[in-house]
């Protein structure tokens, strides 16, 4: 035996006489690995001898479950890429990064106006300084904007029009101070970016128009130039309102391709706009590539029409579905669809904003677009004197649920198939050219073996 054994093998037996002693043993637990569902701890300690239950006790009565989860998914508490997936599709992407929201959950919540940071705390106290000028700068302005409106424009050079002008600029400069009093705020952009500013502040409707002018109106404006909405729909249009479709509660792409069966219920808009006040605002939906074999060629189709439907900066839920009957809708929805051969229909959504205290007549409305056939965007807008301002758009093809769907809702034509007509060439016949042609003839029989195939000559 070495010296190294005859040493441990003492130690070695002290310690199994105390874990026996002790009555040592390993705990298992079994937990499930996302946080929505229950969450279940198994014991499997051996009790003392005076706990052990009688052998008409159950196991019900050993085991021990812990009560489930309470934790619910808020864009706050996502810490999981599985939970962040889930609201983006919701529509309510996460707040700040994945960083802030683990520290959050662990933090004291001190205030943001309280972090010891020094250089923090200077840099906020020089913004203040800041602050307090342009709010100075603010007050005097509109006191000039006041004794300008209460002057009589004609003690001023120029007249009523020179006042008026006069008075545009300068409240446009109220605005735009009004903005630069927070712009450097540290605290607007954070309540900004965790989604709870109020809209119906000049500073957050700046900082949202900012955000969308980035990607998501590259985005549109390139839809709209590739899929040529503009000159098919409209001569010209620019989106300035900022519109997000739903299917089933999932955010859609413009553009994108949707099933038939998941179109085949109303989306939910969701319209932000920019300038403030409420306004009273048109939807259409339309399809744009209806064929038609008669003319061989391509008409419209409205497939939803709904008025003085009220939007404002605050207001921005636009459920297609939830349109008041009575007073609201004038054309109900009708699932998008493409017969089994004809290409993509593209399907656009129209944000029209009516002018100041119009009110559209739902009657007339009804009378001239319940036929749903032959509608123009174009003709609708200057009848009734609109301004498209909010556009998106979606795709349709034939699928595997389009038939049941058409069957559904009592649309004819499931069983048509479009196919290419084949576009025969309009040029003569050419003769056959070249030295294999010229040695056809039987003066040339011993070449034939080497001349290959001429198009319109039998082969030999």
């Amino acid at each position: 035996m070495s010296t190294c054994q005859r040493v441990a093998r003492p130690i070695a037996r002290s310690m199994r006489q105390d874990r026996v002693t002790l009555g040592f043993t390993r705990t298992f637990s079994q937990t499930v690995i996302r946080r929505d569902e229950a969450t279940k701890t198994t014991t499997t300690d051996t009790p003392p001898a005076s706990q052990v239950p009688p052998p008409s006790s159950t196991a019900a009565d050993v085991t021990k479950e812990a009560p489930p989860s309470q934790s619910r998914l808020t864009p706050d508490t996502a810490t999981q890429y599985w939970e962040e997936m889930r609201l983006f599709k919701k529509g309510t992407p996460p707040v700040g990064s994945r960083r802030r929201r683990v520290a959050m959950q662990t933090s004291e919540n001190v205030p943001f106006e309280l972090m010891p940071y020094q250089c923090f705390q200077e840099a906020r106290r020089v913004l203040q300084e800041d602050r307090k000028e342009k709010l100075q700068a603010l007050s005097l302005e509109i006191a000039r904007v006041k004794r300008l409106e209460e002057t009589p424009a004609d003690q001023l050079p120029g007249g009523e029009v020179k006042k008026n002008m006069r008075l545009r600029s300068m409240k446009k400069w109220v605005e735009e101070l009004k903005i630069l009093v927070d712009i450097n705020d540290p605290i607007v952009k954070r309540r900004f970016e965790d989604g709870l500013g109020d809209m119906d502040k000049p500073i957050y409707r700046h900082l949202a128009e900012q955000k969308w002018r980035g990607y998501p109106f590259r985005l549109i404006t390139q839809r709209i130039e590739q899929l040529n909405v503009v000159p098919d729909v409209l001569p010209k249009f620019e989106p300035t309102v900022d519109v997000q479709m739903f299917f089933r509660q999932r955010k859609t792409t413009p553009g994108e391709i949707i099933d038939s069966r998941i179109s085949e219920k109303p989306p939910a808009l969701k319209v932000q706009v920019f300038n403030p006040g409420e306004r009273l605002v048109s939807i259409v939906v339309m399809d744009s590539d209806v064929p038609n074999a008669e003319t061989d060629s391509f008409e419209r189709r409205c497939h939803y029409l709904a008025a003085n439907v009220p939007l404002s900066p605050n207001n921005t839920s636009l459920p297609l579905s939830k349109v008041n009957k009575d007073t609201q809708l004038a054309v109900p929805w009708l699932p998008a669809f493409a017969q089994k051969g004809a290409p993509y229909h593209r399907m656009s959504i129209w944000i029209l904003e009516q002018k100041p205290g119009q009110t559209l007549d739902l009657a007339k409305l009804k009378e001239l677009y319940s036929g749903r056939d032959g509608f123009s965007l174009k003709s609708f807008k200057d009848k009734f004197t609109l301004s498209p301002v909010g556009f998106n758009i979606f795709r349709s093809v034939w699928d595997e649920g389009t038939a049941d769907v058409m069957e559904r809702w009592n649309i004819p034509g499931a069983d048509v198939e479009f196919k290419h007509a084949r576009v025969h060439s309009l040029k003569p016949e050419r003769k056959a050219r070249g030295w294999e042609a010229k040695r056809q003839k039987p003066k040339y029989k011993s070449l034939w073996k080497y001349t290959k195939r001429i198009r319109g000559m039998p082969r030999r």
